[in-house]
């Protein structure tokens, strides 16, 4: 977590792009367990440059990540998005794309990270479509060393296809949930920082 912000050199940004869309990935797919709590409590909360954009989102998560215990947050996950039968808050592409559950956008995906040599182990409940899977993916096209693959152009393409087009409303459904505290704080902090990526994708034109 000492490389959330973006410094100086090239190689340095690109590894906290791909740092904080690891973390983004853990913290969406389950609560923080006691460890990570642990790494909140001495995560630095000031960018390098004063007034960077994703500044505030950071303090605001790391604060309330400080405040809540581990037993909470693990409540929260599960009020929002856990439980037996429809959460209260879909964490799948499809859903926010299409409306349905395993539709086809996630055949779309399935064929795209076919090309890309990727798929899902089969211990993982989840359908590829998840946030947490989405950013995983990310996360290896910026820090894998198979340059065919992990590159500018295959992260601009997917995340243009996959993520850009639902994770404000993703994002949006969660910060409006009454029962959602830290998780309101990490949907401000992915929704800036997926508005930074398609800045910094658009800059490639």
């Amino acid at each position: 977590m000492s490389q959330t912000f973006p410094v100086t050199s090239a190689l340095d940004e690109e590894v906290a792009r791909a740092e904080l869309y690891g973390l983004l990935a853990r913290l969406w797919y389950a609560a923080p367990d006691v460890g990570l709590l642990e790494a909140f409590q001495v995560a630095p909360t000031e960018a390098p440059a004063a007034g960077a954009f994703l500044e505030e989102p950071w303090r605001r998560l790391v604060g309330i990540g400080r405040e809540m215990d581990a037993a909470a947050l693990s409540d929260e996950y599960d009020a929002l998005f856990g439980g037996i039968g429809k959460p209260e808050v879909f964490l799948f592409g499809s859903h926010y794309l299409s409306g349905f559950l395993n539709d086809k956008p996630l055949a779309k995906l399935r064929a795209d990270l076919d090309q890309l040599g990727l798929a899902r182990e089969e211990t993982v409940p989840e359908t590829e479509d998840h946030i947490a899977f989405l950013f995983e993916v990310m996360r290896y096209l910026i820090a894998g060393e198979d340059v065919e693959v992990a590159n500018l152009t295959r992260q601009r393409a997917f995340f243009s296809t996959h993520i850009q087009p639902w994770l404000s409303s993703v994002c949006e459904a969660v910060s409006r949930h009454p029962k959602a505290r830290f998780y309101a704080a990490l949907a401000a902090l992915t929704q800036g920082f997926g508005e930074v990526e398609a800045q910094g994708f658009d800059m490639l034109d």
